[in-house]
Protein backbone atom coordinates (compact mmCIF):
# COMPACT_ATOMS: atom_id res chain seq x y z
CA UNK A 1 0.00 0.00 0.00
CA UNK A 2 1.27 3.23 -1.44
CA UNK A 3 1.51 6.87 0.69
CA UNK A 4 -1.17 7.84 -0.98
CA UNK A 5 -3.63 5.22 -0.81
CA UNK A 6 -3.32 5.12 2.90
CA UNK A 7 -4.19 8.71 2.95
CA UNK A 8 -6.59 8.46 0.52
CA UNK A 9 -8.20 5.29 2.59
CA UNK A 10 -7.55 7.80 6.47
CA UNK A 11 -9.45 10.36 4.71
CA UNK A 12 -12.43 8.80 2.85
CA UNK A 13 -12.53 6.86 6.31
CA UNK A 14 -12.68 10.08 8.82
CA UNK A 15 -15.62 11.26 6.59
CA UNK A 16 -17.49 8.03 6.57
CA UNK A 17 -16.87 8.00 10.75
CA UNK A 18 -18.00 11.63 11.67
CA UNK A 19 -21.59 11.05 10.14
CA UNK A 20 -23.54 10.41 13.28
CA UNK A 21 -25.15 6.81 13.06
CA UNK A 22 -26.76 4.74 16.24
CA UNK A 23 -23.27 4.35 17.47
CA UNK A 24 -22.51 7.89 17.96
CA UNK A 25 -26.15 8.33 19.30
CA UNK A 26 -25.34 5.91 22.20
CA UNK A 27 -21.95 7.62 22.97
CA UNK A 28 -23.49 11.55 22.92
CA UNK A 29 -26.54 10.02 25.02
CA UNK A 30 -24.51 8.51 27.47
CA UNK A 31 -21.85 11.27 28.05
CA UNK A 32 -24.55 13.81 27.87
CA UNK A 33 -26.08 11.86 30.95
CA UNK A 34 -22.71 10.77 32.74
CA UNK A 35 -20.62 13.11 32.24
CA UNK A 36 -16.79 12.62 31.16
CA UNK A 37 -15.85 9.41 32.93
CA UNK A 38 -18.04 7.58 29.75
CA UNK A 39 -15.79 8.60 27.21
CA UNK A 40 -12.82 6.44 27.04
CA UNK A 41 -14.74 2.90 27.93
CA UNK A 42 -16.99 4.01 25.33
CA UNK A 43 -14.41 4.82 23.13
CA UNK A 44 -12.88 1.88 23.58
CA UNK A 45 -15.92 -0.67 23.02
CA UNK A 46 -16.30 0.92 19.48
CA UNK A 47 -12.62 0.67 18.58
CA UNK A 48 -13.38 -3.17 19.83
CA UNK A 49 -16.88 -3.75 17.74
CA UNK A 50 -15.02 -2.19 14.54
CA UNK A 51 -12.29 -4.29 14.94
CA UNK A 52 -14.50 -7.35 15.35
CA UNK A 53 -16.28 -6.12 12.65
CA UNK A 54 -13.44 -5.71 9.88
CA UNK A 55 -12.62 -9.20 11.15
CA UNK A 56 -15.40 -10.95 10.90
CA UNK A 57 -15.93 -9.05 7.71
CA UNK A 58 -12.06 -10.06 6.30
CA UNK A 59 -12.80 -13.55 7.33
CA UNK A 60 -15.84 -13.97 4.86
CA UNK A 61 -18.66 -12.98 7.22
CA UNK A 62 -19.82 -10.24 5.51
CA UNK A 63 -19.72 -12.44 2.27
CA UNK A 64 -22.17 -14.62 4.11
CA UNK A 65 -24.83 -12.18 5.30
CA UNK A 66 -24.29 -10.54 1.47
CA UNK A 67 -25.51 -13.80 0.28
CA UNK A 68 -28.14 -14.62 2.81
CA UNK A 69 -31.18 -12.45 3.69
CA UNK A 70 -32.65 -14.39 6.74
CA UNK A 71 -28.92 -14.12 8.40
CA UNK A 72 -28.36 -10.39 7.48
CA UNK A 73 -32.21 -9.62 8.92
CA UNK A 74 -31.42 -11.78 12.03
CA UNK A 75 -28.49 -10.17 12.92
CA UNK A 76 -30.33 -6.51 12.17
CA UNK A 77 -33.51 -7.39 14.32
CA UNK A 78 -30.81 -8.28 17.18
CA UNK A 79 -28.92 -5.03 16.82
CA UNK A 80 -32.88 -2.81 16.40
CA UNK A 81 -33.85 -4.64 19.61
CA UNK A 82 -30.42 -4.25 21.46
CA UNK A 83 -30.63 -0.63 20.60
CA UNK A 84 -34.27 -0.18 21.96
CA UNK A 85 -33.42 -2.36 24.75
CA UNK A 86 -30.73 -0.01 25.77
CA UNK A 87 -32.52 3.51 25.09
CA UNK A 88 -35.35 1.53 28.10
CA UNK A 89 -32.46 1.67 30.00
CA UNK A 90 -31.42 4.91 29.41
CA UNK A 91 -34.85 6.49 29.65
CA UNK A 92 -35.34 5.04 33.17
CA UNK A 93 -31.73 6.32 34.27
CA UNK A 94 -33.19 9.79 33.65
CA UNK A 95 -36.20 8.90 35.94
CA UNK A 96 -33.15 7.80 38.88
CA UNK A 97 -31.05 10.62 37.99
CA UNK A 98 -33.48 13.24 38.59
CA UNK A 99 -35.19 12.02 41.37
CA UNK A 100 -32.26 11.90 43.20
CA UNK A 101 -29.23 13.33 42.60
CA UNK A 102 -26.86 11.75 44.69
CA UNK A 103 -27.53 8.42 43.16
CA UNK A 104 -24.58 6.35 41.42
CA UNK A 105 -23.97 6.52 38.14
CA UNK A 106 -26.07 3.86 36.35
CA UNK A 107 -23.58 2.27 34.15
CA UNK A 108 -20.10 0.64 35.36
CA UNK A 109 -16.91 1.48 32.91
CA UNK A 110 -16.84 -2.26 31.63
CA UNK A 111 -21.00 -2.00 30.88
CA UNK A 112 -20.25 1.09 29.14
CA UNK A 113 -17.57 -0.60 27.38
CA UNK A 114 -19.67 -3.82 26.81
CA UNK A 115 -22.23 -1.79 25.24
CA UNK A 116 -20.70 0.66 22.77
CA UNK A 117 -19.14 -3.11 21.24
CA UNK A 118 -22.18 -4.72 21.11
CA UNK A 119 -23.55 -1.47 18.83
CA UNK A 120 -21.22 -1.69 16.96
CA UNK A 121 -20.23 -5.26 16.10
CA UNK A 122 -23.79 -5.77 15.69
CA UNK A 123 -24.51 -3.30 13.31
CA UNK A 124 -25.11 -5.87 10.42
CA UNK A 125 -24.27 -2.70 7.77
CA UNK A 126 -21.37 -2.40 8.67
CA UNK A 127 -20.40 -6.44 7.70
CA UNK A 128 -21.50 -5.54 4.20
CA UNK A 129 -19.71 -1.89 4.44
CA UNK A 130 -16.54 -3.42 4.98
CA UNK A 131 -16.25 -5.78 2.08
CA UNK A 132 -17.30 -3.60 -0.08
CA UNK A 133 -15.29 -0.89 1.36
CA UNK A 134 -11.67 -1.96 2.37
CA UNK A 135 -10.83 -4.27 -1.00
CA UNK A 136 -11.18 -0.19 -2.56
CA UNK A 137 -7.93 0.47 -1.06
CA UNK A 138 -6.13 -2.66 -1.32
CA UNK A 139 -3.87 -3.67 -4.14
CA UNK A 140 -3.97 -7.56 -5.29
CA UNK A 141 -0.08 -7.24 -6.49
CA UNK A 142 0.98 -6.78 -2.78
CA UNK A 143 1.19 -8.71 0.04
CA UNK A 144 -2.40 -8.79 1.83
CA UNK A 145 -1.65 -9.35 5.58
CA UNK A 146 0.26 -5.83 5.80
CA UNK A 147 -2.02 -3.94 4.01
CA UNK A 148 -4.98 -5.43 5.87
CA UNK A 149 -3.21 -4.97 9.35
CA UNK A 150 -2.73 -1.07 7.97
CA UNK A 151 -6.84 -0.57 6.91
CA UNK A 152 -7.74 -2.42 10.40
CA UNK A 153 -5.01 0.12 12.50
CA UNK A 154 -6.16 3.00 10.76
CA UNK A 155 -9.53 3.04 10.88
CA UNK A 156 -10.11 1.64 14.32
CA UNK A 157 -7.63 4.11 15.46
CA UNK A 158 -9.46 6.66 13.83
CA UNK A 159 -12.98 5.38 15.19
CA UNK A 160 -11.18 5.35 18.60
CA UNK A 161 -10.31 9.17 18.18
CA UNK A 162 -13.63 10.04 17.08
CA UNK A 163 -16.01 8.26 19.80
CA UNK A 164 -13.76 10.00 22.25
CA UNK A 165 -14.37 13.59 20.70
CA UNK A 166 -18.06 13.58 20.10
CA UNK A 167 -17.81 12.09 23.95
CA UNK A 168 -15.72 14.98 25.20
CA UNK A 169 -17.86 17.51 23.43
CA UNK A 170 -21.11 15.93 24.67
CA UNK A 171 -19.95 16.09 28.28
CA UNK A 172 -18.92 19.26 27.98
CA UNK A 173 -22.28 20.43 26.80
CA UNK A 174 -23.45 18.59 29.90
CA UNK A 175 -22.03 21.23 32.13
CA UNK A 176 -24.38 23.81 30.77
CA UNK A 177 -27.31 22.14 32.04
CA UNK A 178 -25.89 20.47 35.04
CA UNK A 179 -28.97 20.58 37.37
CA UNK A 180 -30.30 16.99 38.02
CA UNK A 181 -33.53 17.72 36.45
CA UNK A 182 -32.03 18.72 33.59
CA UNK A 183 -29.65 16.12 33.16
CA UNK A 184 -32.79 13.43 33.75
CA UNK A 185 -34.01 15.21 30.60
CA UNK A 186 -30.75 14.33 28.57
CA UNK A 187 -30.88 10.78 29.42
CA UNK A 188 -34.61 10.26 29.10
CA UNK A 189 -34.17 12.56 25.43
CA UNK A 190 -31.23 10.17 24.65
CA UNK A 191 -33.14 7.19 25.65
CA UNK A 192 -36.15 8.21 23.36
CA UNK A 193 -33.76 8.56 20.45
CA UNK A 194 -32.30 5.19 20.74
CA UNK A 195 -35.51 3.77 21.27
CA UNK A 196 -37.00 5.41 18.15
CA UNK A 197 -33.67 3.92 16.32
CA UNK A 198 -33.76 0.58 17.61
CA UNK A 199 -38.15 0.59 16.51
CA UNK A 200 -37.26 2.41 13.12
CA UNK A 201 -34.94 -0.52 12.17
CA UNK A 202 -37.65 -3.08 13.18
CA UNK A 203 -40.45 -1.80 11.15
CA UNK A 204 -38.22 -1.07 8.40
CA UNK A 205 -37.66 -4.69 8.71
CA UNK A 206 -41.39 -5.43 9.05
CA UNK A 207 -42.54 -3.45 5.68
CA UNK A 208 -40.11 -5.80 3.47
CA UNK A 209 -41.73 -8.56 4.69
Amino acid sequence: MTLETWLAFAAASTVLLVIPGPTVLLVVAYALGQGARTALPLAVGVALGDLTAMTASLAGLGAVLAASPAAFATLKWAGAAYLAWLGFKLWRAGDAGAADPTAPATATPARLLGHAWAVTALNPSAFTFFVAFLPQFMDPMRALVPQTAIVVATFVGLAFVNVLGYALLAARARTVVASPRALGRINRLGGALLIAVGVGAIAVELARL
